[in-house]
């Protein structure tokens, strides 16, 4: 399994058949269900096997940050956090997949157990503390995928490769690791998620201070500068932030990712609050709380981003999302596209296809 970013992946199934599957799943670990899965994926990928969750893309294209997204529905990172599977996330029709969190140096993360469903709210929480196999494997797996081959005749799924810090470095020292993963990302994403927005990492959350943000935005934003030199092309930055946060600190952080030249954000990541889930069974667990719980959290942040920024700033809206009513809030809320993990643990598959095709036909397409 995974982190808020990291969630309980099924096996590979037929959409029509997860509901009399997940009854199975959801009886092994959490964390071993996810092992489980994303070795299954990996291996099937780009094979025959790739059937049995493939379908075809929704074709809902929208421009945002210079780049042409072929739908509105994207896959969040932590998912897959070492960037194994890319190839088969891109078969269940995803219009962007963004992979990692991915960290300097491989970390094992917190002990297990790690993660912990909530079945009674449709959520999770997990504390696994960026744990990933270290930048250089990760950069040998995304240029191992080949989606960007698939389909000569239609956009390729967009990449978004998301970077972090080690957790033994110390948090004034946060910038090297950035820049580090910076620089190896760089030439192979579409675009690229600064996340300081993670509670499993210590201290990490401090960066979205004011005084912290500026700093560390100023030297990112100066390496891509040198980076949109050396490579001929700019790549876009996201920044991934928390859904805990007061109207004065999302202002801020608004105005920051302006003055730097930031090119989008992703709200949000999993909340501290167990206000949703009090009393229920592993509710008071350590660590960052995903799926329903967080939908209103998640849209309130949209919601508050939307009116600082203006109209034109593209807002990834990630949190809750487990219908296609709930993507569509997402939209109302302020956000341009959308982002899903724990949806796909307690729906599957099939909810890919349903949410972009609510939001296609929310915007008046067939």
């Amino acid at each position: 399994m995974f982190e808020v970013e990291n969630y309980p992946m099924p096996l590979p199934l037929p959409s029509s058949l997860y509901g009399l599957a997940r009854p199975f799943l959801f009886g092994f670990d959490a964390e071993h269900a996810h092992e489980i899965t994303l070795g299954a994926l990996a291996r099937t990928q780009n094979t025959p096997l790739a059937c049995l969750y493939a379908a075809a893309r929704v074709d809902d294209p929208v421009t945002l940050a210079g780049l042409v997204f072929p739908n509105r529905v994207g896959l969040a990172a932590g998912l897959d956090k070492n960037a194994r599977c890319i190839d088969a996330f891109s078969a269940m029709g995803f219009g962007f997949v963004e992979v990692g969190t991915v960290t300097p140096k491989a970390q094992a993360g917190n002990q297990r157990p790690r993660i912990f469903r909530l079945p009674e709210r449709d959520a999770l929480i997990n504390r696994l503390g960026f744990n990933n196999d270290g930048l250089p494997a990760f950069l040998a797996n995304v240029a191992k995928a080949r989606f960007r081959t698939h389909g000569a005749t239609r956009p390729p799924m967009l990449l978004g490769l998301n970077i972090g810090k080690n957790a033994t470095t110390p948090i004034e020292r946060a910038a090297d690791d950035y820049l580090l993963c910076l620089d190896g990302v760089y030439p192979h994403a579409d675009y690229v998620t600064v996340n300081i927005s993670s509670p499993n990492t210590a201290n990490l959350r401090s960066l979205q201070s004011d005084e912290a943000l500026d700093a560390l935005l100023g030297v990112i934003a100066q390496r891509r500068e040198v980076l949109a030199t050396q490579y001929g092309k700019r790549v876009p930055l996201f920044v991934k932030i928390a859904p805990d946060l007061d109207d004065a600190q999302v202002g801020v952080i608004a105005a920051t990712l302006r003055r730097h030249g930031m090119d989008g954000v992703i709200a949000t990541n999993t909340t501290l609050s167990r206000e949703a889930v009090a009393g229920l069974p592993h509710a008071q667990e350590t660590g960052g709380l995903s799926g329903a719980p967080v939908r209103e959290a998640s849209n309130r942040v949209i919601a508050q981003l939307r009116a600082a920024l203006g109209a034109g700033f593209p807002i990834v809206g990630v949190g809750g999302v487990l219908s296609a009513a709930d993507a569509e809030a997402k939209l109302t809320a302020g956000a341009d596209v959308i982002q899903i993990y724990t949806g796909l643990i307690y729906r599957g598959p099939a909810l890919v296809r349903e949410a972009a095709r609510a939001l296609r036909k929310a915007r008046g397409g067939a």
